[in-house]
């Protein structure tokens, strides 16, 4: 793949449709998009492994531990809640004004919210307020990562050249790794303090170094110039003034496609990387490191698995390979928690290796070029985002919480769970039926 990824120098000129793209230009927009990814995936890790470690102990005093942990993932999914609406906001301030804006803004909201996070006072200092502002800081980042991913994805995607979108628009995702492994890490080094220090502070240290991953994002999206084919509108006056209203008339058929396809891959992915490190720890009694540990390989593994099939879509079409890794999504849901139950770390971590870089990021792979041929220009970002972040709300930001309550209705045991998992991949195994194929499409705008 690496041929692929160099196969022009970096100021070599690449035909994209009416306009002529520097290859250097292309990879500054990688840059910057991976960047972005990094940053809203180390936000939801961090948030997500302190919800599924430490939370419940911080800002749920006194209550049961599992309804500590069902308090736990509500304030998770109240995140969620945002996230559509943030996705309308920022979308089509994107379709109206460009695409860079938007990429600014939602980084640089996200970062603040994350950092404040970390300073949180606990429960103990300042009482029901402490909850309360988490809520409050949860809905703003929420609502900043509304529209960042599309964003991402998009604007790698109305670079690069046709016949190799589906690599090129992969390597955003490639940050979503960065972001993981960087929480992970940092989470495996604090993790290491005695518990008095981690509850007491060390938990704050991950949301407070956020600041430094802002920065780093900010610098470089600042250098991003604007999507060719944004300013090729622009030029010929045809950006609309209402893409909401637009996508609903034009693409609304697409519009549910591309969110049946989200829900199985968002779905597996928050239950895999948010619930199951839960279950190991607070169920199954192992040792918190295993966990991460799943996390770590899975990640690394996915760098590779993510621009593979990517490529993979470029060559054989989007639709047969969303259909491929939804599949394995499917398949996996029961052997993955009956290797949990085995107590092994190796098959633990086994499991969450398929789990997470075949069957959930191999679907995420695929839609980083899927999702923008699926609209028109003049509404692209709004309809990205709005299909991504509601299916998010229905799917990923209630999964955690709907495992807990399942778990907790069956006593226990994980076959509710697995039969969940079904259910969501499968909405995505139909949805590739009723999705059109667009592989090698030439964005006319």
């Amino acid at each position: 793949m690496s041929g692929i990824a160099s196969a022009s120098s970096e100021n070599e000129d690449i035909s994209h449709n009416d306009t002529i793209v520097q290859k250097k230009d292309l990879n500054r927009v990688i840059a910057a998009s991976v960047s972005g990814s990094a940053m809203e995936w180390y936000d939801f890790s961090i948030y997500g492994t302190a919800s599924a470690l430490i939370f419940s102990e911080i800002f749920f005093p006194g209550l049961d531990k599992l309804t500590a942990l069902l308090a736990t993932f509500a304030t998770y999914a109240v995140g969620f809640l945002a996230r559509p609406l943030g996705g309308i906001f920022f979308g089509r301030i994107g379709d109206r004004h460009g695409r860079k804006v938007v990429l600014v803004s939602t980084i640089l909201l996200m970062g603040i919210s994350t950092f404040l996070i970390g300073l949180l006072p606990a429960y103990h200092d300042i009482g029901i307020w402490s909850t309360i502002l988490l809520i409050v800081l949860r809905l703003l980042q929420g609502f900043g990562s509304g529209a960042e991913q599309a964003g991402a994805s998009l604007i790698v995607s109305e670079f690069a050249p046709a016949k190799q979108r589906g690599f090129y628009a992969s390597l955003p995702f490639a940050g979503i790794i960065v972001g993981i492994l960087m929480a992970a890490g940092v989470f495996a080094l604090v993790q290491r303090l005695p518990d008095e220090k981690f509850a007491s502070w060390g938990w704050r240290i991950p949301f407070l170094l956020s600041s430094v991953v802002i920065a780093v994002g900010i610098l470089i999206r600042m250098r991003v110039k604007e999507s060719p084919v944004f300013e090729h509108m622009k030029q010929h006056n045809q950006a609309s003034k209402q893409p909401v209203k637009d996508l609903f008339k034009y693409s609304r058929k697409n519009l549910i496609v591309a969110c049946g396809l989200r829900v199985g891959e968002n779905g597996t992915s928050y239950l895999y990387q948010v619930f199951a490190l839960s279950y190991l720890t607070k169920v199954l009694l192992i040792d918190k490191s295993i966990g991460t540990m799943g996390l770590v390989v899975s990640a690394g593994l996915s760098l590779f698995t993510i621009p593979f099939i990517g490529y993979l879509s470029d060559k054989f079409g989007r639709r047969i390979m969303y259909r491929i890794t939804a599949l394995i999504a499917l398949v996996w849901a029961f052997p993955a928690f009956m290797l949990f139950n085995t107590h092994d770390p190796y098959l633990i971590v086994l499991s969450m290796a398929v789990a997470i870089s075949l069957g959930s990021f191999g679907m995420y792979a695929v839609q980083g070029a899927y999702f923008p041929e699926l609209f028109d220009a003049r509404y692209r970002y709004t309809g990205i985002a709005i299909s991504k972040e509601f299916a998010s709300l229905i799917s990923g930001g209630i999964a955690p919480f709907v495992a807990a309550g399942l778990l907790s209705l069956s006593s226990g045991q994980y076959w509710p769970i697995s039969v969940y998992i079904s259910v969501l991949a499968l909405i995505s195994v139909v949805s590739t039926f009723y999705a059109p194929e667009t592989k090698g499409m030439k964005f006319e705008h």
